[in-house]
């Protein structure tokens, strides 16, 4: 790098009102970064506007959007922007995020993209490990239940295509559901009656254990999946545990941060 080369990592997150799984995801996965390549300088972005307004009324803390992270590092002299999301999939909110980010393409020497979480089929199975090993004591009769979000954006295929690979893989009794598209709670519901298991563990599939993790998996409401599935009858443990917190989770984000210097040259 000559003189004149500044280098940083914009780590993009859709964000979170609750700070102590802030601290334990988000701030562990910028953390894990920062330290793998010392060379470049670490800044956040979080694409939702929402909580943003909300952490800033809350705590007077302000958080940059992907614009005004990129107005900074401009101003900061940075030339060369890698920027790593910390998305489960490419769906709206990384299109987006791409978008705002490529405005200021004339402003940088080079403006490259690390891939989402879910990409490639290489990147499910790693995620399907970092998920077996996270709960290698289930035993056969008990069922894990992931909550995905899920998107009306075509890319949300990738949620049933992991349903069916755990059970390719020999995870019959791990399932995998959304919250806004499909799988849905009803078939998950009908594949867990299928199975019959002693107790259902649930746990978010979400980089963050936040909002939905504590209100529309885990919360008292009768539409939570806990509370429904209480009400059908399944012991149920929640864990709220967010998928920043897996280790394999993680490594997998720091490879596809190297895989996106790799593509910058």
């Amino acid at each position: 790098m000559n003189a004149k080369e500044k280098k940083a990592i914009l780590v993009v997150s859709f964000g979170t009102s609750y700070n102590p799984t802030r601290e334990l995801t988000i701030d562990v996965i910028e953390q894990d970064i920062q330290k793998a390549f010392p060379d470049y300088q670490v800044y956040r972005a979080w694409t939702s506007k929402m909580i943003i307004r909300k952490i800033w009324k809350r705590d007077r803390v302000k958080i940059h959007t992907v614009t005004e992270a990129m107005e900074q590092m401009k101003a900061d002299g940075i030339t060369h922007v890698i920027v790593q999301p910390t998305h489960v999939i490419n769906g709206i909110e990384n299109d987006i995020m791409k978008e705002d980010a490529m405005a200021f393409q004339d402003s940088f020497s080079s403006i490259c993209f690390g891939t989402p979480l879910l990409t490639s089929s290489d990147d499910n199975m790693t995620v399907i490990q970092a998920v077996a090993d996270e709960f290698s004591n289930l035993e056969g009769d008990e069922a894990l239940v992931l909550m995905g979000h899920g998107t009306t954006h075509y890319a949300n295929s990738v949620y049933a295509a992991l349903d069916y690979t755990f059970k390719d893989k020999g995870h019959p009794n791990i399932f995998l559901g959304t919250v806004e598209a499909y799988p849905s709670f009803e078939s998950l519901l009908r594949m867990l009656h299928s199975f019959e298991p002693s107790r259902v563990i649930l746990a978010p599939f979400m980089i963050v254990a936040g909002d939905h993790a504590r209100n529309d998996m885990a919360g008292d409401d009768p539409a939570s999946w806990m509370y429904q599935l209480q009400s059908e009858g399944f012991e149920v443990k929640p864990v709220l545990k967010g998928l920043g917190e897996y280790e394999g989770v993680r490594r997998l984000f720091l490879s596809h941060v190297e895989q996106a210097i790799a593509c910058a040259g």
